[in-house]
């Protein structure tokens, strides 16, 4: 019997010393009412592409934000693709346009800045918009 504690003392031990918190999941934040305008002239006069090598056209998307959680969801990174008016793909290397610093509960807007080659025909298309982010913040 005295064996069998010694065991069962030594297995606890080691569980707890060994135990791990396990990291929050990303929260699945569900984006809606997706529209775009033109920039403010402060931030478009600055827009470049390919290291300054391409001209481009600044964007605001905005829309509404939706924080199933009832935390605030912190640094969540905004999905989507945007297309010109002949359909061609306006971003083909990369899905993720951007970051939403902080989304509370609930419904809220949002607003971030895209930027496209400058000869994409207008109007765009925004599609399969969508967002991802954690309840905890994010440690450099």
């Amino acid at each position: 019997m005295l064996l069998f504690i010694k065991i069962f003392l030594i297995s606890l031990l080691l569980n707890i010393a060994t135990w791990v918190p396990v990291a929050s999941a990303a929260v699945q934040i569900k984006l809606s009412d997706i529209s775009y305008g033109s920039c403010p002239p402060e931030i478009a006069s600055n827009m470049v592409l390919g290291g300054g090598v391409m001209s481009a056209s600044c964007y605001l998307v905005t829309g509404t934000a939706s924080n199933p959680k009832s935390q605030t969801v912190f640094n969540a990174d905004v999905f989507g693709r945007v297309y010109d008016a002949n359909g061609n793909d306006a971003m083909p290397e990369r899905t993720r346009l951007g970051a939403i610093a902080e989304i509370p509960p609930g419904k809220s807007n949002f607003e971030i800045t895209i930027s496209v080659p400058a000869e994409m025909s207008e109007p765009l298309s925004l599609m399969q918009f969508k967002a991802s982010g954690f309840t905890g913040k994010v440690r450099r």
